[in-house]
């Protein structure tokens, strides 16, 4: 599969992704293309400040599955979830390691779900990880990885609720 091939794939995933879920956790998904990589993120509204997009925000936390030209070289296909700037969330007050490391220890529970994945970066980066790209298995790969992450979102919720004002 061609790099441009991708975003086809991940435009289609959305709708093998359980909508009910997906409301009643208040998550949104986005597909599209940054710094030369092709991307499915779920993220909250709210967890950003209500004034700003929530794709493009200073201030945000989201899950992130991605693929670009070097990726798809290592046939792996990466994930994350960045928080980026939180101490500027309104109606918290975060400091950035702390929120990173108390996340982390409720996410201990869950990592054995997660392939190759690594929570030894700095605040902004809260874990990360990647998965084999098999041709055959990319779009099984990608929604499991979603799917992951819809059992774990409430820990940053459990998280957020620790730096409440």
């Amino acid at each position: 599969m061609e790099f441009e091939d991708y975003i086809n794939l991940f435009q289609k995933l959305p709708i093998q992704i359980d909508k009910k879920v997906l409301s009643k956790k208040k998550l949104k998904i986005a597909i599209g293309e940054v710094l030369n990589s092709i991307f499915f993120k779920l993220y909250k509204i709210s967890w950003t400040n209500s004034a700003e997009n929530p794709l493009t925000a200073e201030t945000r936390i989201f899950f992130s599955i991605w693929v670009n030209e070097i990726t798809l070289q290592e046939k792996k296909i990466y994930y994350n979830i960045h928080a980026l700037k939180l101490r500027k969330l309104n109606g918290y007050n975060i400091e950035s390691r702390k929120f990173a490391n108390s996340f982390r220890e409720k996410f201990k529970n869950y990592s054995h779900k997660w392939e190759n994945v690594r929570t030894d970066f700095g605040p902004l980066t809260l874990m990360e990880g990647w998965v084999e790209l098999e041709n055959n298995k990319v779009e099984e790969k990608i929604l499991q990885l979603a799917n992951n992450f819809l059992e774990i979102e409430n820990l940053i919720d459990k998280t957020l609720v620790e730096f409440k004002k």
